[in-house]
């Protein structure tokens, strides 16, 4: 997870790690593009709005890495606009979480990866209504 504000990052670490996933955090996008560099992961979220490289440039810069298999990048943000999730997603994210993330939400993201045969996550939005 990219992150770089403390107690989101804590949350959002605990609800994974009480889900059963292991996790790891950076604190900008520059860190995350070299974490994805040195270790596989299932799934990244991403910040969008973070010091040094922003999240959008981040999964610019992990897209540029990938060879063979497409990591799963979400965007885990405070700004929930239609415009907002557009530009995720021509940054190269595959989905879209509002925070405050709730359980619930992180919790069918994550069930959503594991479904075979799904083209595309599900994004949900803080208010529990999937983009359109």
């Amino acid at each position: 997870m990219a992150e770089d504000n403390p107690i989101n990052q804590k949350v959002a670490l605990r609800l994974l790690e009480r889900m059963g996933h292991q996790a790891g955090a950076a604190w900008d996008g520059q860190q995350a593009v070299a974490a994805v560099e040195q270790t596989e992961y299932d799934l990244v979220l991403m910040d969008c709005q973070m010091p040094n490289m922003d999240g959008y440039a981040a999964t610019r810069a992990i897209r540029q890495l990938e060879r063979g298999r497409r990591l799963p990048i979400v965007a885990m943000t405070a700004n929930a606009m239609a415009d907002d999730r557009r530009r995720c997603l021509e940054a190269g994210m595959d989905g879209f979480l509002a925070k405050p993330v709730s359980t619930q939400h992180l919790y069918n993201l994550l069930e959503g990866l594991r479904s075979p045969g799904k083209e595309g996550l599900v994004a949900q939005g803080g208010d529990g209504n999937a983009p359109t």
